[in-house]
């Protein structure tokens, strides 16, 4: 059954091709959203849109590269008003600080963090003229500790809750609800196949679309502005 508080609403979700993102775009799409789905590898968004369709649910593809402002541009009139932002692409290569690329930490922080502030930028207008909206980031517990081996991942995601949290207090008054989300370890794609690591205990990318719809159907009167999410039980064996 489709939510009330989401039906006929109008969603953008970036990254909506795979792991977090597909299931984010699924979960909306099943709640009675129009889902405006955007990646880069448009083969796999459609895969998306025909599961919700499907599902008797709306959803539009609008491929696209994050990191080239004419594609955010593009995207932002293919969409035009829209009621939910979810900024959920994310990229990152792991390497020492001194070992690594500046074109790696360059497109690194195009995509977690320089191309979030865009779309937040374009979109959240019209939710203010609208007075009401949401605009999610998903983010990572690693932009609350630093690790080696992945500081411009780190930074870009400690920069995202600081964007998050002085976005919350700019639209606040609007009723327009922003947050982030900090999952840890989550069974996709990005972490690839390590023999001491039970998947099975894993954060899954369903726990993390659950945790989009709790913000979204929180009462008017309060905002859960960060919500971190661990997995209950190690995945290392």
């Amino acid at each position: 059954m489709a939510s009330k508080t989401l039906d006929k609403k109008v969603a953008l979700v970036t990254g909506a091709g795979r792991g977090i993102g597909r299931a984010i775009a699924i979960a909306l799409g099943k709640a009675g959203c129009t889902v405006y789905l955007t990646a880069r590898t448009a083969p796999e968004l459609i895969s998306v849109q025909q599961q919700i369709l499907a599902a008797k649910g709306e959803a539009r593809v609008i491929p696209a590269d994050l990191t080239r402002d004419h594609d955010l541009h593009s995207l932002v009139q293919a969409c035009g008003a829209v009621d939910l932002l979810i900024n959920n692409a994310g990229w990152g290569k792991r390497a020492s600080v001194v070992r690594s690329l500046v074109d790696d930490w360059d497109q690194t922080f195009r995509v977690n963090l320089r191309a979030p502030m865009i779309l937040a930028k374009e979109l959240v207008p019209a939710m203010i003229k609208k007075g009401e909206g949401a605009v999610i980031f998903i983010g990572s517990v690693s932009g609350k500790s630093g690790e080696a081996n992945g500081a411009a991942y780190s930074a870009s995601k400690f920069g995202l809750i600081g964007f998050t949290q002085s976005l919350y207090e700019e639209v606040r008054e609007y009723g327009i609800k922003v947050a982030v989300i900090l999952p840890g370890f989550v069974d996709t794609p990005m972490i690839p196949p390590v023999k001491h690591l039970d998947r099975s205990k894993m954060i899954q990318a369903e726990d993390v679309a659950e945790a989009v719809l709790y913000i979204l159907n929180a009462p008017a009167t309060a905002c859960p502005v960060e919500i971190t999410i661990r997995p209950q039980r190690t995945p290392y064996r």
